[in-house]
């Protein structure tokens, strides 16, 4: 093998002087039916989440508008440009188990007024409240993109979540509308989507399923839409594989609700004690790491498994709105700032995990990575004025052409990727097709070391020209920092060529691809 790809594969083995042979290539096939579209992929699977946690909105979003990072009213620009790159659908905002103690009407009028708060859950620290619901909107409207706001069931009350969907969407003269207005917005916001508690099971209350569900139905009838605002009432689901969670919920309220939450993080360890190092560890560690990410697609069968009882038709969404790598905090920092570096193995099991929401596209609709900046699986890390895009930011731009195409059904044939007794599939895959009818097929090789050859099967779809994107890297631990922010980034990807029934792909080890057919 010669070119780029053996290049890379020098590379990423640690050659120096002396050559390294190339490992065997994995051996894989693909059947793409590109005539035969099913579901539209919802735009909102490639959602994000910014809670008020570690350095987030505080020097992450919010600088102020007197700082010398450049900003817009007080929100940094950079970032702004960068959320817009990805298409950021939507946002979800404050929180987190932040939200179950954040009283909004302390983040509105005044900044020099506002009263501070103590975050107990992440760090200890005071905040001003100078971001607050005039500050989070803004940001929704610079970035482009839909807010999803969560509403306060632990700590707070019914009337505090009537008067605060009041004061952000009623174009009425009502008290709360009024309010909004002597705070300097004359036009409603919207708010498409809003959470009714979060981790109603843990932070949010420490709840049993059936007293949630009364909760929800209570609270959810004073979620009201105003005129020119519907909002789409999302409940507090479950972690991981709480079933029962989900089918008490279902049972209870389903018809009164548009989305059921679903929360699941990756732990390379299993353990909560001991999570293990974002950048230092070996390929066993690497191995572990893609095998329970891969227990999402476990996760997403049984649950949807679950609400399909009670809700065949799949008028509600499952919502997997945390999700993501979740490590030991980088040494240094305050523990409570959960904040972890991100190689090129967190950019491998985002596309691992996107294309599993892609596969379940008829009942996932909408997911968001925990989270945005400075928090475990973060796009961007800040560092004062400083910003550097992450692996896993490269793979949302890469991967942003699936959002609302239509899934195509696929047939993928791999072997094992094998540690000890542990397997995990060595090649992961989804494709779909835009309203253009350009076919997007992504391709995930999880194997630290080899290549992967995959032959493509390819029906319906007359592909005139083929374009390719790579993400690589020189280890499994490369990952871009301040000083160097371009280690890992996407590259042209031409180690592929046609055949009599499709093509034939030449992945690098460790790698994320996404080819473009254009008919």
């Amino acid at each position: 093998m010669t070119g780029p790809l053996a290049l890379t594969l020098a590379l990423s083995l640690g050659a120096s002087n002396q050559a390294t042979p190339t490992p065997a290539p994995i051996e894989a096939s693909l059947t793409v039916k590109a005539g035969e579209p099913s579901v539209k992929i919802n735009k909102n699977i490639y959602g994000h989440f910014a809670e008020h946690l570690g350095r987030l909105i505080y020097e992450g979003i919010w600088v102020g508008e007197d700082s010398k990072i450049p900003n817009t009213r007080g929100i940094r620009n950079d970032v702004v440009a960068a959320l817009k790159n990805l298409k950021v659908p939507v946002l979800r905002w404050p929180g987190g188990c932040f939200a179950d103690e954040y009283h909004w009407k302390n983040g509105i009028g005044p900044r020099a007024e506002r009263p501070g708060i103590y975050n107990t859950h992440w760090g200890g620290v005071v905040e001003n409240n100078h971001f607050g619901t005039h500050e989070f909107m803004d940001l929704v409207e610079q970035i482009g993109t839909e807010a999803y706001v969560s509403g306060n069931v632990g700590s707070g009350t019914v009337q505090e979540m009537q008067e605060w969907v009041e004061y952000m969407t009623s174009p009425a003269t009502s008290p709360m509308a009024n309010l909004r207005r002597r705070n300097g917005r004359e036009e409603p916001w919207k708010v498409p989507y809003f959470a009714v508690g979060n981790e109603t099971w843990g932070c949010g209350g420490n709840m049993r399923a059936e007293y949630y569900a009364d909760l929800f139905l209570q609270y959810g009838t004073f979620v009201k839409n105003y005129r020119g605002n519907t909002v789409q009432k999302i409940a507090s689901g479950s972690s991981d594989e709480n079933y029962r969670w989900t089918d008490v919920l279902m049972n209870a309220a389903a018809k009164r609700m548009q989305g059921l939450s679903l929360h699941y993080y990756t732990l390379p360890t299993g353990n909560w004690q001991k999570k293990g190092s974002a950048t230092e560890f070996d390929e066993d560690a690497w191995h572990a790491t893609l095998k329970r990410a891969l227990r999402m697609d476990e996760f997403i069968t049984k649950h949807s498994a679950v609400m399909d009882k009670y809700d065949p038709e799949k008028k509600v969404g499952l919502v997997v709105d945390e999700w993501g790598t979740w490590y030991d905090v980088e040494p240094g920092t305050n523990p409570g700032f959960l904040y972890q570096q991100s190689t090129i193995r967190d950019a491998i099991t985002a596309a691992l995990t996107l294309n599993i929401f892609h596969r379940h596209a008829d009942r996932v609709t909408m997911a968001n990575l925990a989270q945005t900046i400075n928090v475990l699986q973060a796009v961007i890390l800040t560092d004062k004025e400083k910003m550097i895009l992450t692996p896993t930011y490269h793979v949302f731009e890469m991967f942003k052409v699936h959002q609302d195409a239509r899934l195509v059904p696929t047939e993928l044939t791999t072997p094992d990727y094998r540690r000890g007794d542990a397997a995990v599939p060595a090649v992961s895959s989804s494709a779909s097709i835009d309203a253009t009818g350009k076919l997007h097929i992504s391709l995930v090789n999880l194997d630290a070391a080899k290549p992967a050859r995959i032959s493509v099967a390819l029906s319906g779809h007359a592909a005139k020209t083929i374009t390719g994107r790579v993400l690589t890297a020189p280890s499994i631990n490369s990952h871009n920092t301040f000083e160097k922010p371009d280690v890992v980034k996407p590259a042209s990807f031409t180690t592929f060529s046609r055949t009599p029934q499709g093509l034939s792909v030449e992945l690098p080890a460790r790698s994320v691809v996404v080819l473009a057919l254009e008919p």
